[in-house]
């Protein structure tokens, strides 16, 4: 594994490569996670695929030029990340490319087929937050109020940690969401990021009609993976969705939300070998 970046306008940008395959695959990790997130999948599908992991955008090395508060409230577009995209791949000498996501990088990897449809080969979305966010991503960062309340919130430390656990015991969030976010909120900057991460990202919410026409009209191979007792993304949120997709299958993995293990591995690696 080599890490490297590259940089533009919006940001520079760090990343790992791993693996040593022809075809190309863009990952996108969970929140709270780094671009080493997919390194598992070396072992098994390594000699097929190249995997290029992003640190995402307020996440350990990837820095945005401008990551001052209002230029956080502003916001991204859907077609800024697409252009961030295609300048990189142009960087890389990238035709082509897969995609996949897990969680929160849900969301960038299905803007990316929103906009790129063309390029994509494949979509793998597992607890896929991007098909339906639950109700507090959407109050926190699209509502004015809510995203108020939670720039407040994210710089009082005994604030957040307090709303966290009145979100368990509410059951908005289960132990292991709880003990993600926990961890990640022990320093102003983690504070900031939290905040960040639910603001600049909020115009990433899935078109499920235009994401449902770039799959289909392009044929891109689909695949949905979920933990059966993933209280957060359960299966049932992504029924009448991949119910349409033509070239979709899915994944019930024995898992909680945190997947990403040796099964997930062996039941992906079962349909893309």
């Amino acid at each position: 594994m080599t890490d490297h970046y590259f940089e533009n306008d919006l940001a520079n940008l760090h990343y790992y490569k791993f693996g040593s395959g022809k075809q190309v695959m863009l990952s996108f990790h969970g929140y709270g996670m780094h671009g080493k997130q997919f390194k598992l999948l070396e072992s098994a599908l390594g000699d097929k695929y190249t995997f290029i992991g992003f640190d995402l955008f307020f996440h350990k090395e990837t820095k945005l030029k401008d990551q001052s508060l209002p230029a956080v409230k502003e916001g991204i577009s859907k077609k800024q990340f697409a252009n961030f995209i295609l300048d990189f791949c142009r960087h890389e000498g990238i035709e082509r490319f897969s995609v996949i996501g897990y969680s929160m990088g849900t969301h960038y990897a299905t803007v990316v087929v929103e906009e790129l449809a063309t390029m994509v080969d494949e979509c793998i979305i597992a607890a896929p937050s991007s098909l339906n966010p639950g109700k507090l991503i959407p109050f926190f960062s699209k509502n004015k109020t809510g995203n108020k309340i939670l720039e407040k919130l994210a710089l009082n430390e005994t604030t957040l940690i307090r709303m966290l656990k009145l979100f368990k015991r509410l059951r908005l969030i289960d132990a292991e969401a709880y003990k993600i976010l926990y961890g990640e909120i022990g320093t102003a900057e983690l504070r900031f990021n939290f905040y960040a991460c639910f603001t600049y990202l909020r115009f990433f919410e899935t078109d499920e009609v235009r994401l449902l026409k770039a799959l289909n009209e392009q044929n891109i191979k689909s695949i949905f993976i979920f933990g059966k007792r993933d209280k957060a993304f359960p299966p049932g949120i992504g029924k009448e969705f991949i119910a349409k997709v033509n070239n979709a299958s899915v994944i019930v993995l024995n898992e909680g939300h945190e997947m990403i293990k040796r099964d997930f591995v062996a039941r992906l690696s079962d349909l893309l070998l």
